[in-house]
């Protein structure tokens, strides 16, 4: 009789745990649900109709939208794009954060007032974002170009020169994305047990052998995460490309995103089959390069 009651006890608990577990993460996942899975769903569906007027009289064209796809040469330019935006964003974005992130752990005046002016590019709006580096950027009357030809240089086309507009806006990428990463960075070395450092101190170790025997290993898990969440934001850039430049613009080509692209086939010239298309092969390859990422990570993440 006792053992039922410890039995029927337990279960009551795991019973609570339970609901209260579901209830706590329902928000979540109901929007992850609501927001992505059922997009995602939606936008594969799509792609294998030729939609109609107001999503009525959908023509089914089986794998016609997916062999345009191929064929298409923009396509494999916006693939290229996208990657070289991203091959550039990520690595000096992730250097810079854990830079920046290792001096304010460090003890220094003014400790708040930095981490917080590092963040502001988190919170601000990609429009006026955005709207601020246009006018930087401006060819005529930009502060960089006004500097530049202060100290008796050109001015550069920084948005209209099909081999600079990359570089520009990822600059734009990385000036926005460094706060965020610095945060979570900073947390994760926050982490790490003072006694580690006194005693490699003790051992005679220097900034850089602590750097690369202390800090790197421990805060390996939180820079595999921020790798996995930047690479995933990189590929999907889109506002910053779509307000920086137009289809007019002679840097287009050089410039154009997949989700730009296929912003353009859904929403300019109302192919949502074929913009469906492009979105599932943007969904390919961000799923192969997170395999591949939690494949390697293997073999330098440091779990403890």
């Amino acid at each position: 009789m006792e053992e039922q009651r410890i039995i029927k006890r337990i279960s009551n608990k795991r019973i609570s745990e339970w609901f209260w577990g579901w209830f706590l993460i329902a928000p979540t996942t109901i929007g992850l649900i609501i927001l992505n899975i059922i997009p995602a769903i939606q936008s594969f569906y799509m792609s294998f109709f030729k939609i109609g007027d107001f999503g009525v009289n959908n023509e089914f064209v089986g794998l016609a939208n997916y062999e345009r796809m191929l064929n298409d040469p923009q396509v494999w330019r916006a693939v290229i794009n996208t990657l070289r935006y991203t091959v550039l964003v990520v690595p000096i974005s992730i250097f810079l954060s854990a830079v920046i992130a290792v001096i304010l752990n460090s003890n220094i005046k003014g400790q708040d007032i930095y981490r917080s002016i590092y963040f502001i590019p988190v919170v601000a709006t990609p429009a006026a974002v955005t709207m601020v580096w246009r006018w930087l950027y401006n060819y005529h009357y930009g502060l960089i170009n006004f500097v530049i030809k202060k100290i008796g240089l050109q001015p550069v086309k920084w948005m209209d020169d099909p081999n600079v507009a990359m570089i520009s806006i990822a600059i734009i990428g990385i000036w926005s994305i460094v706060g965020y990463n610095m945060v979570l960075i900073l947390a994760g070395l926050q982490e790490i047990p003072h006694t580690y450092y006194e005693a490699a101190s003790i051992d005679g170790a220097n900034s850089i052998v602590m750097f690369f025997k202390i800090i790197l290993p421990m805060v390996s898990p939180t820079i595999f995460f921020v790798m996995i969440t930047s690479i995933i934001q990189c590929m999907q850039v889109f506002d910053v490309v779509y307000m920086m430049i137009n289809v007019s613009n002679p840097a287009y080509d050089k410039t154009v995103s997949l989700v730009y692209l296929f912003y353009n086939n859904t929403f300019r010239y109302y192919d949502e089959g074929y913009g469906s298309a492009i979105v599932m092969l943007l969904l390919v390859i961000i799923s192969i390069i997170t395999v591949i990422q939690v494949k390697l990570q293997k073999k330098w993440v440091n779990y403890l």
